[in-house]
């Protein structure tokens, strides 16, 4: 709203009114913004769900070795984050940009699953909360409208990166084609030539092999959007833990949706040049402000927790922007915490079905999803189990210290996969 109203402005020759069309000084207002909405929106969230006693109920101490201690701590912060987002987006951003407006729905969409998990939880006292088919059925939905809107949106375009080589041949220059047009193709990591294309993975369909590729394109976001949303919602178990990974991802996603606007460094660092994804760069400062935000209450001891509202969301976000900068491969290492939390609980899960099939029962892990096997003490185990890993680790972790850890191996790998860039 904001940024059409000083552009009329500008017309008018006022002081200052200028500066709106600049994406820096845009992205740098709109983290500030969701900054100050998160702080001072946050503690009248926090005082507002006291009065109603709208908070956690005491917690599995098997599972969570301080969850006594969370018990009265308001829930559902996820609201916090998802107006600390939306409020700078619509007033800084771009509102006719296809790209803004998908990542708005995106969090209304999953922002209104969790909310519905979370109230079951809370008013309806069932712990287990929203059914998962309905969990997945939301997430499928929001991760193929995306797809097909992106099929289908004339705005959706890019401009592929092509090497051109030099007359001397120990020189080639990355240049990008004359005109944005649709694409199937994709960053891929650690290839010389790293894109990859959905259409030629389908050729053996012949004429239809774009068709196909279309198909597989939707598909992935689905698979995509779906994944890291669950992962993000097996993150969020410990105070800080998922805002403050989604908060380093976050930056890693907005220097990406940057170089990939700007045809001057998508040509440097050879990939494809995607118009008008600099106003992904709002959304995803506002993103960040609302995480580091969040954490002023979420810290530990956590005042706030965001709840099934925030972490699906959270991990939604993720995905989305991802797909639309054609980044999604690069998303294992990227959410490397993500991805490793889901495989955790898969293992544990299947291994367990597995060995109680042969009348045994045997776990991997102390407890899943991972973080939890850091903070499980030896006499928490069920001592009918078999744990594969008993002795890993040799001691029990403050949440606090997980924490901490987590995050470093988060920026670890954010700065991995923006180097990928330029190893191939």
């Amino acid at each position: 709203m904001l940024y059409y109203l000083f552009r009329f402005l500008e017309q008018f020759d006022i002081p200052g009114a200028h500066m709106w069309s600049y994406i820096s000084f845009r992205a740098l207002l709109t983290l500030i913004i969701s900054l100050i909405i998160s702080a001072w929106f946050g503690e009248r969230f926090i005082k507002f769900m006291k009065r109603r006693n709208i908070s956690e109920t005491a917690r599995d101490a098997s599972i969570d070795p301080f969850g006594e201690k969370k018990k009265g701590v308001p829930t559902m912060g996820g609201i916090i984050i998802i107006v600390s987002i939306l409020v700078p987006v619509l007033l800084l951003g771009r509102m006719r940009n296809i790209y803004l407006i998908l990542m708005i729905a995106t969090t209304i969409w999953l922002g209104f699953l969790g909310f519905m998990d979370d109230y079951i939880k809370i008013f309806k006292h069932d712990k287990e909360g929203l059914k998962g088919k309905y969990k997945i059925v939301g997430q499928v939905s929001i991760g193929f409208i995306v797809g097909i809107v992106l099929y289908l949106s004339p705005d959706a375009v890019m401009r592929e990166n092509i090497t051109v080589p030099q007359q001397n041949l120990t020189e080639k220059v990355v240049k990008h084609e004359p005109t944005a047009h649709k694409s199937l193709k994709t960053t891929i990591p650690f290839i010389k030539n790293h894109n990859l294309d959905y259409s030629e993975l389908m050729s053996f369909c012949g004429k239809y092999k774009t068709a196909a590729g279309w198909i597989v394109f939707v598909l992935m976001t689905i698979l995509v959007v779906t994944a890291v949303s669950n992962g993000a919602n097996l993150n969020d178990g410990m105070d800080g833990m998922c805002a403050g990974n989604a908060a380093i991802i976050g930056v890693a996603l907005g220097i990406f949706a940057y170089v990939s606007s700007h045809i001057g460094y998508a040509s440097y660092f050879d990939i494809m040049y995607i118009p008008h994804t600099e106003e992904l760069v709002i959304f995803l400062c506002a993103f960040v402000g609302a995480m580091i935000g969040f954490l002023w209450y979420n810290a530990f001891p956590a005042q706030v927790f965001m709840g099934d509202t925030g972490s699906l969301t959270i991990g939604g976000i993720i995905g989305v922007c991802a797909v639309i900068i054609h980044k999604e491969l690069l998303l294992p290492i990227l959410c490397g915490i993500f991805f490793v939390e889901s495989l955790s609980v898969i293992i544990q899960t299947q291994m367990f079905k597995y060995y109680k099939r042969k009348g045994q029962r045997v776990r991997v892990f102390r407890a899943t999803p991972i973080h939890d096997n850091f903070r499980k003490l030896d006499s928490q185990l069920d001592p009918t189990s078999r744990y594969l890993f008993k002795n890993w680790p040799e001691r029990q972790f403050h949440e606090s210290k997980i924490t901490i850890r987590f995050w470093i191996t988060t920026i670890i790998l954010a700065a991995l996969t923006i180097i990928t860039l330029k190893m191939r």
